[in-house]
């Protein structure tokens, strides 16, 4: 649009001044225009993130005016490194893993909850272990620091064993998964899809899982405190887009389970079974978990249980400031747009 008189570019100039300065997180991500940096978001192999990857082939970030670098991790420490190192600007985790990473003096903040694993992520042993008192002397294969580690260390604390009653091995994820199948060790802690290919073994089978420890494996989108503060509607933005995207999901099942699976690299029956394990969260949910509570339902009930708990493991050597780990802002936008 061409301006031809000063007045008119300053009353220009104060009029979008204001609009900026009253719109919510929300009606900024529906009212400007993308911004022109890409948010550099990371995510992994775990079904409750590959919904991303039906967002991004969609291009559902672009219909909510957000540009999106989505980075794929093969492994899902490369993809925290890289949020903890500040190459990227979001990036999908699990509660445990961000209250190491914010200990360690990453300004990291949760601003959705994704998912909470309610089986996929599991224990799978050889035949003839048949109870968590087996393991005992076992070789147990874990990649070191993950949330498949904490749950491995969750069942053998509640059956009065520590790590020093096994025999560790530390393996990223896809590699402890195939020391399983190929009978090097005798257990591994592995999440789906990576449970596929350790229960191709005979005789293996699930010992115990994450739906046996409810709400102890929150899965989140995490973002940088200086993207709050620098791009608060780009943040906006990437929310509604998760949303939209189940909307997306639930309304075009086939097209968008081909999506995932390929992503997961598994066939479709096989992503099908992961259905099960992993509880997607609503809007209401999600505002239900950022609220304070008296169990694990609450992300601020359930961070001062963990963060206890990996303090006793030796996974932490501090408690960071949990309450500032939690901006529920943008959901709570999301939500009352739909109300209008």
């Amino acid at each position: 649009m061409k301006i031809h008189k000063l007045l008119s570019l300053i009353s220009i100039f104060l009029i979008s001044l204001t609009v900026a300065v009253s719109c919510t997180p929300s009606q900024q991500a529906t009212n400007t225009t993308a911004t022109s940096t890409p948010v550099q978001m990371g995510y992994s192999g775990w079904p409750g993130w590959f919904p991303w990857a039906v967002a991004n082939e969609q291009n559902l970030f672009a219909k909510n005016n957000v540009q999106v670098d989505l980075r794929w991790f093969d492994g899902y420490l490369d993809s925290m490194n890289a949020m903890n190192a500040g190459q990227l600007d979001a990036n999908c985790q699990t509660l445990d893993q961000t209250i190491s990473s914010v200990s360690n003096g990453s300004d990291q903040v949760v601003v959705l909850v994704n998912d909470n694993s309610t089986g996929n992520d599991k224990i799978v042993v050889r035949e003839g272990i048949n109870s968590i008192a087996d393991l005992r002397g076992k070789k147990v294969a874990a990649e070191e620091g993950t949330v498949d580690h904490f749950l491995l260390l969750l069942g053998m604390k509640e059956a009065g064993m520590t790590q020093a009653d096994v025999e560790f091995l530390p393996l990223e994820t896809g590699a402890a998964a195939a020391a399983f199948a190929a009978g090097r060790v005798d257990a591994a802690a592995v999440y789906a899809p990576f449970t596929t290919k350790a229960l191709e073994r005979p005789g293996s089978k699930e010992l115990f899982s994450s739906k046996d420890f409810p709400g102890a494996i929150p899965d989140h989108l995490v973002v940088s405190r200086k993207m709050i503060n620098e791009r608060p509607q780009d943040v906006q933005a990437l929310v509604n887009t998760w949303f939209n995207t189940l909307d997306f999901v639930q309304a075009n099942q086939e097209k968008s389970l081909e999506i995932m699976a390929q992503r997961a690299g598994v066939s479709v029956e096989d992503y099908k079974t992961y259905d099960a394990g992993t509880t997607i969260f609503t809007v209401e949910q999600n505002l239900q978990a950022f609220q304070p509570g008296n169990d694990m339902n609450s992300l601020h009930y359930a961070a001062k249980e963990i963060n206890n708990f990996l303090l006793e493991a030796d996974l932490i050597k501090r408690t960071p400031d949990l309450s500032r780990m939690f901006d529920d802002r943008f959901v709570k936008a999301y939500a009352a747009s739909q109300k209008g």
